[in-house]
């Protein structure tokens, strides 16, 4: 079992890269970024585009402006060539982009953040006014993952912090071996 886990981001330090705005339907019309982190398997609806601003270099993992993975075909290959089972690709297009693009939609969400380990949690209490939240975390810093808690998963999002992608030791390795563009390890 792997015991080392990282959190997947992409490259805001690569001089003059592209960044991709919110996701938006054949129509230009905005389409719900949240259920790209709500770990459950989506039926595609029409075309989904990703407008780009600024243009610069091309990353073939990148974070849209509300942290939806988006990823090169190349990153599906791997994932095919490697078996990995809890994610689905959503195609994609990416304005002004020759293709294949595709959503990267992890489908597993798993309790597994080790508090005592962090280095801050809070949690929604019903002062916050979100009774929907209570319980839930509002904040996570230096995130810490208990391995024991993964399942042997290498690809998934933390309970109640859903933004943050991570993925196993054997993955990171893998992506770093394939010479992408794009992905940033941090270890939790």
């Amino acid at each position: 079992m792997t015991s080392r886990f990282y959190e997947l981001t992409d490259d805001m330090t690569q001089p003059e890269r592209w960044h991709l705005r919110s996701p938006v339907d054949e129509h230009g019309q905005k389409i719900d970024p949240w259920q790209f982190t709500e770990g459950r398997r989506l039926e595609p609806q029409g075309v989904i585009r990703f407008p780009v601003r600024p243009e610069g270099v091309v990353l073939e993992f990148t974070l849209d402006s509300f942290a939806t993975p988006v990823v090169h075909g190349r990153v599906v290959q791997l994932f095919e060539r490697l078996g990995i089972q809890d994610v689905q690709f959503l195609p994609v297009e990416v304005e002004g982009h020759a293709g294949p693009w595709f959503i990267l939609n992890a489908l597993r969400i798993l309790r597994c953040i080790d508090d005592a380990r962090c280095a801050e949690v809070r949690y929604f209490t019903p002062q916050d006014g979100q009774p929907e939240k209570v319980g839930e975390y509002k904040n996570v810093r230096g995130m810490r993952i208990d391995p024991a808690r993964t399942e042997g998963a290498h690809l998934f999002r933390p309970w109640g912090w859903y933004l943050s992608l991570i993925v196993s030791e054997d993955l990171k390795r893998a992506l770093e071996r394939e010479g992408l563009t794009g992905p940033v390890f941090t270890e939790v």
